[in-house]
């Protein structure tokens, strides 16, 4: 199976834009022969500052999962309410409306490509609970609206993100995997549509503090015959340049020698093989590899490098 890179998680970070770098970074990513394509971040239009420049620099023949984190929580930010299973009247029809303009998005890079080339939409069930309430019967009606509209061939999934847990600060606190497979399943029944699930490995380790979550919520999502997808994040327990239990995608621990990764990672090679292992990794319709990198001025080569051993690590551990 050729994998879905989440390229934009490592993308080099600078104060303003510089289509320059990003091109030079892109243009790495196109060398990586192993992947089908990218996880798309998606802001409110088809891309943050040049939908022109985006279109000019992809892959023609990458397909293409688009993400609303980057935008949800933009949004967050602002109002509390935000989101698709809020209780907030308000909230809620503003989330509805954020995908009325990803679904734009989607019909744009389509007509661009000539062909349908987004496969997957990753919905996200803010807001977050320390904030706003958020109820399964909010996410219900929300999914039976969404999933109506003409999303140009692309298919429907809920990434779970962390949950609001009592005691514990969450990144995202949004809803439950339990309640999110309880309001797919209802949709499912009453519109006979065929919303999925995707899991983030290390949002699941991060919910619930341990590396058996994303087992656990793999096994919940096939057994609920929902899962669609997953996407190997690393996260870590130890005091690292990328925090200690946060949601900055690390790289794995150590697969090979000689490759960029990430030392205190818990997604360690032991780990991968176990997820891939439950989550039935031939059956899924995509998988992939999602990584941040630190230092944040790394360059451009450097950047690709981790994508690139990323990937092999996780090819070798499918072909193992």
């Amino acid at each position: 199976m050729k994998t879905i890179l989440a390229a934009y998680a490592t993308a080099p970070v600078t104060d303003d834009w510089q289509p320059e770098l990003q091109a030079r970074y892109l243009d790495g990513i196109k060398q990586l022969s192993s992947i089908r394509g990218i996880e798309h971040p998606f802001t409110g239009q088809l891309h943050p500052h040049d939908d022109d420049w985006f279109l000019q620099n992809i892959d023609s023949t990458w397909d293409f999962v688009f993400t609303g984190v980057p935008g949800i929580m933009g949004r967050l930010g602002k109002n509390p309410h935000f989101g698709i299973a809020s209780d907030n009247p308000d909230g809620r029809a503003e989330g509805i409306a954020f995908y009325q303009q990803m679904r734009a998005a989607v019909h744009k890079l389509n007509a661009h490509l000539g062909r349908k080339a987004v496969d997957f939409i990753q919905l996200h069930t803010s807001p977050n609970r320390t904030g706003s309430a958020s109820s399964v019967a909010s996410l219900v009606e929300s999914l039976k609206e969404i999933q109506s509209w003409d999303w140009d061939g692309a298919e429907l999934v809920i990434e779970h993100c962390d949950a609001f847990v009592e005691g514990a600060q969450p990144e995202k606190g949004f809803l439950t995997l339990e309640e999110e497979i309880q309001a797919v399943s209802e949709v499912n029944r009453a519109c006979g549509c065929e919303i999925g699930l995707s899991v983030n490995w290390g949002r699941s380790a991060l919910e619930t503090r341990s590396v058996q979550g994303p087992l656990q919520h793999l096994q919940a999502a096939r057994e609920a015959g929902l899962l669609r997808g997953f996407m190997f994040s690393g996260i870590s327990d130890q005091d690292t340049p990328y925090g200690v239990w946060r949601d900055t995608h690390m790289p794995p621990a150590e697969i090979f020698e000689g490759g960029s990764f990430a030392e205190g990672s818990l997604l360690t090679a032991e780990q991968m093989k176990a997820s891939l292992e439950v989550a039935d990794w031939s059956s899924l319709d995509f998988m992939g590899i999602k990584i941040g990198v630190r230092p944040k001025d790394l360059g451009a080569d450097a950047r690709v490098a981790y994508n690139r051993d990323a990937l092999a690590a996780l090819d070798l551990l499918t072909k193992g």
